[in-house]
């Protein structure tokens, strides 16, 4: 009977279950997903009855299997998502999509008694960005649904609300709070003046660590149980415990997260201007941040050369990088894209194209995507300079981006890793206070080096 971890890994489309042996290898995977629910204004919300019914009933199920002995169960989730529970310990609002809209007039007036909002940011490491700010959320609720609000005893992260439902006992934890939130004061290393002020911290359980855990009992069977953890911080963790160098880390996707977990500087106001944000390590840490839309710019992009070139929208996946095109682009570079959710003082008024082929035109589109990400790249890289360059995520596959990438980071040694399950691995490391072999990120993620071209 092998030992294992289930890790339930949260997304906001896919919700994945994982079971890993005690070196981390996979041993079986189940992924589902659900339809969203309406929140009482109309807007979607997680199904949270159905996810909580899926976990309990697809652990009770792997629980029964003789091949495994489960010893142990962490989450991996979405940030920015609350649970608010009643006296009674049960969720009694929506969980309210971090998408929806909300109030322009209420957001202007929190700024005009906490901000500056210039000031506010640079101090939590977190952008004006309405519901993305948990905090904010909790706001929005005392001024429009005071009722309810009284009625809150508890206000957990979703991490910390699925681990509460195993447990029931309720706790917040540093990567949940501290992940562009609002809340956490990075300069005084306590939640924020104005968390007080409103009468919030009432609504927060106590802070514990994403790297304790509990035992319970669960079907039967004594498990421990991991306190959950935000999933871009769950990410971050295999390469800060394995990796011997300093580095930095961009996660590739729909956003493109550039993470530096070895400055922990307060953010600037020339920062925040930038976009600059902060993310935390278990242990409280800070770690600086910036994002970029990369890969939602990207897919806009790829469609609008698709219909000018007149070839299919999957050409873009055939594309090799030419070192001839790009040496011709570089020597007479000047921006040519009008970006469509990204924004840059170097963009011009509309997208100018004098390209004759696909082929140069995909090359300056990924050239200057990759000069957006070197600026989000430096932003985040500190007065001390580091060695290694992570990339992970979607964008690795994309051989023309990871080769002009390395062009402009020669200094840095580059290398990619195919981390599918590398919150899922993350949320299992935080369990366990073993250290990890040098050899892991090689082992588990399938390390690639890529080199500049002498050009």
């Amino acid at each position: 009977m092998k030992k294992v971890t289930a890790i339930f890994d949260v997304g906001k489309t896919n919700k994945k279950l994982f079971l890993l042996d005690e070196t981390y290898q996979e041993l079986y995977r189940e992924y589902t997903t659900f339809d969203p629910i309406t929140d009482p204004d109309g807007y979607p919300a997680e199904d949270l009855g159905a996810l909580v019914q899926w976990m309990q009933r697809a652990l009770e199920r792997l629980l029964a299997i003789p091949d495994y002995e489960i010893t142990g169960i962490n989450f991996s989730t979405y940030g920015a998502s609350l649970v608010h529970l009643d006296a009674n310990g049960q969720p009694m609002l929506p969980l309210y999509d971090y998408t929806k809209p909300m109030d322009a007039g209420l957001i202007a007036t929190f700024y005009s008694k906490y901000g500056p909002e210039s000031r506010f940011s640079a101090a939590t490491g977190s952008l004006n960005s309405g519901m993305l700010n948990a905090g904010m959320q909790l706001y929005w609720l005392k001024y429009t649904h005071p009722e309810a609000f009284k009625k809150i005893n508890y206000s957990l992260h979703l991490p910390q609300y699925l681990s509460f439902v195993f447990t029931q006992q309720a706790i917040s934890e540093y990567t949940s709070i501290g992940c562009h939130t609002a809340l956490w004061d990075y300069q005084k290393s306590d939640y924020h003046d104005w968390v007080f002020a409103e009468g919030l911290d009432h609504l927060l359980a106590p802070l514990d660590s994403a790297q304790s855990s509990v035992k319970t009992i669960f079907g039967g069977k004594t498990l421990r149980v991991g306190r959950g953890i935000h999933d871009s911080s769950a990410a971050l963790l295999p390469y800060i415990r394995s990796a011997q160098q300093r580095f930095i880390l961009v996660s590739t996707g729909t956003w493109s997260i550039t993470l530096n977990p070895f400055s922990s500087a307060p953010l600037t106001a020339a920062e925040v201007a930038e976009g600059g944000l902060q993310y935390m390590q278990p242990n409280g840490q800070a770690v600086k941040a910036s994002r970029l839309f990369l890969g939602n710019e990207y897919a806009f992009q790829i469609a609008f050369l698709a219909e000018k070139f007149k070839v299919p929208v999957e050409e873009h996946k055939k594309m090799a990088f030419d070192p001839k095109i790009y040496i011709s682009l570089k020597k007479n570079f000047t921006s040519m894209f009008r970006w469509k959710n990204i924004s840059s003082k170097q963009m011009p008024q509309a997208t100018r194209l004098p390209h004759q082929d696909y082929a140069t035109a995909y090359h300056q589109l990924v050239l200057e995507l990759v000069e957006l990400q070197a600026e989000s790249i430096c932003q985040v890289m500190g007065n001390q300079p580091l060695k290694y360059l992570y990339v992970e995520g979607g964008f690795t596959d994309n051989a023309v981006f990871i080769q002009m990438l390395a062009q402009r980071f020669p200094q840095m040694k580059l290398k990619t890793t195919n981390a599918s399950i590398g919150s899922a691995l993350g949320a299992a490391i935080a369990l366990s206070t073993n250290p990890l072999p040098e050899s892991f990120l090689k082992d588990n993620y399938a390390l690639r080096e890529h080199l500049p071209l002498p050009l």
